[in-house]
């Protein structure tokens, strides 16, 4: 049965997670981080997509991206996939795959849940124990918004501007979010969509999408065959 393709559509935000191949390293140094980071810069900016929120892991990293072209997004992350594993094959001297097939990514209603998925991103050291609170961790874009560095990575989204009249009290703002958490349906929904690759929203969005697209964009019911109504059919 052929795999489907990924829900991509420009203008939305999309949760995207890259994953070593079978659990391991793909972080060996700080140097490691350093060249990802400065791969995502300059592919972002070459095929137009906005990067709102990240954080590097030892065997995998998140991303929440908004592409302004329908294949900005697979083509920032396949240009950053290659480079990445010759650069990382070639100075820790090993040879074939690094990633666990290809990328997962989710499309995200903006209002309900953009800010929970930057939350669920920044927290993500903290669930794994790394690190007691966000800002302890350096590979995350949550400094950016803390007010403790700027991030050349970081275009922050409207809502974002929308938590505040002020550096300081956006700052505030989102901080005060993160430390709030995301419950624990919020968090296996992100999780859950951003796996099977279905749109994260509620029904009225997602009935809305289905229209810019004929790719399925949730998973359709039991016995159910899928169809996408076309001009001039019932």
């Amino acid at each position: 049965m052929a795999r489907q393709p990924r829900l991509t559509l420009p203008g939305y935000p999309h949760h995207v997670i890259q994953r070593g191949n079978n659990k391991q390293a793909i972080f060996a140094t700080v140097a490691d981080d350093r060249v990802l980071l400065d791969l995502l810069d300059e592919n972002a900016r070459k095929f137009n997509v906005a990067l709102h929120a990240y954080v590097l892991m030892s065997n995998h990293f998140h991303l929440l991206a908004t592409p302004q072209t329908a294949d900005g997004l697979p083509k920032m992350m396949q240009a950053v996939g290659r480079s990445y594993v010759r650069y990382f094959n070639n100075t820790h001297k090993r040879t074939g795959t690094l990633w666990e097939g290809r990328y997962k990514s989710t499309l995200i209603q903006t209002d309900r849940y953009l800010l929970a998925c930057m939350a669920y991103i920044d927290l993500n050291p903290v669930r794994a124990g790394l690190v007691a609170q966000p800002q302890d961790y350096p590979w995350s874009s949550h400094l950016h918004y803390a007010g403790v560095r700027p991030d050349r990575l970081i275009t922050p989204h409207a809502l974002v501007w929308e938590l505040g009249n002020t550096p300081f009290s956006r700052e505030a703002a989102y901080a005060e979010l993160v430390q709030s958490g995301i419950n624990p349906v919020q968090q296996a929904a992100i999780t859950q969509a951003t796996l099977s690759g279905w749109a994260l929203g509620e029904a009225d969005f997602v009935a809305d999408l289905q229209k810019k697209t004929e790719r399925r964009v949730t998973k359709a019911a039991a016995g159910r065959p899928f169809s996408v109504n076309k001009p001039g059919l019932k």
